[in-house]
Formats: structure tokens, C-alpha cells, sequence
């Protein structure tokens, strides 16, 4: 368990669902890194695990080129797969509630690796709060088209919730935009985590993001 990291302001999500293939998806990747996004979690929930693992490998080789100027790396997380965070020698991984629990998750990473939990409700984040997640994410805050079937919307209320069950730093996901987010942080959110807002013009979006966040 890391029990002193920070979470960037910003916590962009590359959902494979989003990109048509791999090219502009690794695309998208160098411009957040180069734009000064410090935090990048890889999710994919339709692909194999060795494809999933093959990008995963491209994405780090991209974003952690020898000689590569600072700007334009990146932490890495994965999305679901302990196994193939550590094979692709990512920094950490994030689990559902339908996903390895996270000491099981933590099992397979070991200590040196990030740990994100996903939670829906208050008692879900009270639950996440007695493992060794190193931090915890809620949501959906608004309306969100990037999940098939999203658990019930939390709002800004559930953020503030979620905020008094935790000293963990907290990540607020769903729907959140440009216009919105500054009200989340404002909420208690240590971090932001978008998907959507961040597709077109990956560099642009998260600029404006970053100057809007502070």
C-alpha cells in the first residue's frame, strides 16, 4: 500500500470502446502525456488479454521512450486485469465491484504498484476504506454514456458523501466535462477521471482541463 500518493488534479481514462483501432488510441495517449497529463488508466472490456497485454506494451513503450523529454510521461494504470498490470509493467491497477476484490488485486501486484477500487454508494466507499486501495474512485457524478448499464448517478452530493467515509484521496468519474469539473473538485475530489471529453483533440481537452483545475 502506498499510503502517501498524490493524484494529479486530472485522471484521464483511454477506453479502447472510444477508438476504432490502436493507432489513434496510442495517438491520444502521447498527446495527454505531452500536454502534461500525469495519469493514464487503459481500459478495455471487450478485448482478449493478449491484446489487451500487446497494447498495453505499445502504450508503455510510447509514453516511456529513453531520452524522452519529461512532459511526455506518463503513470500508467490498468483497468481490470491485475495479472497484465504487471506484465506490462504498468504502475498500477483499478477493479470494479464485479472485478478481483482488492486484496486479491493487490496480491498479484504487490505493494509497489497503485491500487484503485471503483465505488457506487456510501457503503461501497466505507467498504473500499478497510482495504489497501491507495485510492478510491465514485461515481457515476452525472449521466455518463461511456458504460452500458451505469450504476445509479451520485451527484455532487455523493461526492461530498463519499468525501466524509474517506481520508484515501478520492477520484470523482462519469460524465464529468470542461464545464463541470471545477464544481466536483470544489465537492472533495482529490482528481477527475474523464473519458469522454478527452477524445477529440486529446491535447486541447486536456489543457483546458488542467488550466481550469488549477
Amino acid at each position: 500500500m502506498n499510503s502517501h500518493i498524490r493524484l494529479p488534479r486530472l485522471y484521464a481514462i483511454l477506453d479502447s470502446s472510444c477508438f476504432p483501432d490502436p493507432g489513434p488510441l496510442f495517438n491520444a495517449a502521447e498527446e495527454l502525456a505531452m500536454a502534461g497529463v500525469g495519469l493514464i488508466q487503459y481500459r478495455n472490456k471487450a478485448g482478449d488479454a493478449k491484446r489487451i497485454l500487446d497494447t498495453a506494451r505499445v502504450l508503455r513503450s510510447r509514453l516511456s521512450r529513453p531520452g524522452a523529454p519529461e512532459p511526455h510521461k506518463a503513470m500508467l494504470i490498468m483497468n481490470d486485469w491485475a495479472d497484465l498490470c504487471v506484465a506490462a509493467e504498468f504502475a498500477g491497477v483499478h477493479v470494479g465491484q464485479d472485478d478481483l476484490s482488492p486484496e486479491s488485486a493487490r496480491k498479484v501486484v504487490g505493494t509497489g504498484r497503485w491500487l484503485g477500487v471503483s465505488t457506487h454508494n456510501p457503503g461501497q466507499v466505507a467498504d473500499a476504506d478497510t482495504t489497501s486501495a491507495d485510492y478510491i474512485a465514485i461515481g457515476p457524478v452525472f449521466a455518463t454514456g461511456s458504460k452500458v448499464n451505469p450504476d445509479p448517478v451520485v451527484g455532487l452530493e455523493g461526492v461530498r458523501v463519499a468525501r466524509s467515509l474517506t481520508r484515501k484521496p478520492l477520484v470523482a468519474i462519469g460524465g464529468i466535462t470542461r464545464q463541470n469539473c471545477r464544481s466536483v473538485i470544489e465537492t472533495g475530489a482529490d482528481s477527475v477521471a474523464v473519458i469522454s471529453d478527452l477524445v477529440r483533440e486529446p491535447a486541447k481537452s486536456a489543457e483546458e482541463f488542467l488550466r481550469i483545475l488549477g
